[in-house]
């Protein structure tokens, strides 16, 4: 072998050593890709409840959904949300109900129909009539606590199957214009007399009270809660109505 073709394998074996050693020392590192990190959306199962649920609305026009479609009033409403929660739950309503009913004649015709005691939930809304045809206060203060009594009573003897809405303020519907600013104000005043009332017996009766009067008093200012009368709470407002209900409903039911 020459020399110079000597000198030239020594120097390409040299450069190979030293091409090897320095891979060792900087070895290449593969990095795995990490797995797509997804949050699962947390979900609330829903607690199962009886197969079948019968239900009772007391009141007067506002139950009953005086100038509203049958379909519209807050009772079926309620009836139909909780059937979208409960597709394998019976869902049964008895509505106790007629325009311009007071209280006593409320408690009058549930003695002339004398339901079953037997119902998984009571609502009772009841009053404004008595306030609209100026009776004393003092036959809400007699007939509201034998009223939600009677609810209890109906409810399977449970208070904790029943719940009480406010009374509507229909101060804030046309309608009320027939009134002078302070008739108007008088109305706003009576009915909160009378929902104060109520609910500070719900409280002593450790029954749910829920006030829906806020609502009706946005009907000025959003006509698309007043029904076409221009008096009671539209489709609209009833659906408001339910969508506070319901959650005190559903623990109502699980339970």
């Amino acid at each position: 072998m020459k020399p110079q073709t000597k000198q030239i394998i020594i120097v390409l074996v040299a450069l190979f050593l030293i091409s090897c050693s320095a891979e060792e020392m900087n070895p290449a590192t593969t990095v795995s890709p990490k797995p797509s990190e997804t949050t699962p959306t947390p979900t609330t199962p829903t607690v199962p409840i009886s197969n079948s649920i019968h239900y009772l609305a007391l009141g007067d026009s506002y139950t009953i959904g005086q100038s509203v479609c049958e379909t519209c009033r807050y009772p079926e409403q309620l009836k139909t949300n909780l059937k979208t929660i409960y597709p394998q739950t019976d869902f049964s309503l008895k509505i106790i109900a007629t325009t311009g009913w007071t209280t006593t004649n409320l408690i009058s015709a549930i003695k002339t129909q004398n339901p079953d005691s037997n119902y998984d939930l009571v609502t009772l809304l009841i009053g404004v009539n008595n306030q609209y045809q100026h009776m004393d206060f003092a036959v809400y203060q007699k007939e509201f606590p034998e009223l939600l009594n009677k609810a209890i009573a109906l409810a399977k003897g449970n208070n904790k199957n029943v719940v009480v809405l406010s009374i509507p303020d229909y101060a804030y519907t046309p309608f009320a214009k027939n009134f002078d600013e302070m008739g108007r104000a008088k109305i706003s005043t009576e009915i909160d007399q009378y929902n104060t009332f109520a609910e500070n017996f719900c409280i002593a009766k450790d029954v749910q009270f829920i006030s829906i009067t806020d609502i009706t008093r946005q009907g000025l200012n959003n006509p698309s809660l007043v029904a076409s009368d221009g008096l009671h709470p539209s489709e609209t407002a009833y659906k408001a109505f339910v969508e506070r209900m319901l959650p005190k409903v559903k623990i109502i039911l699980q339970d």
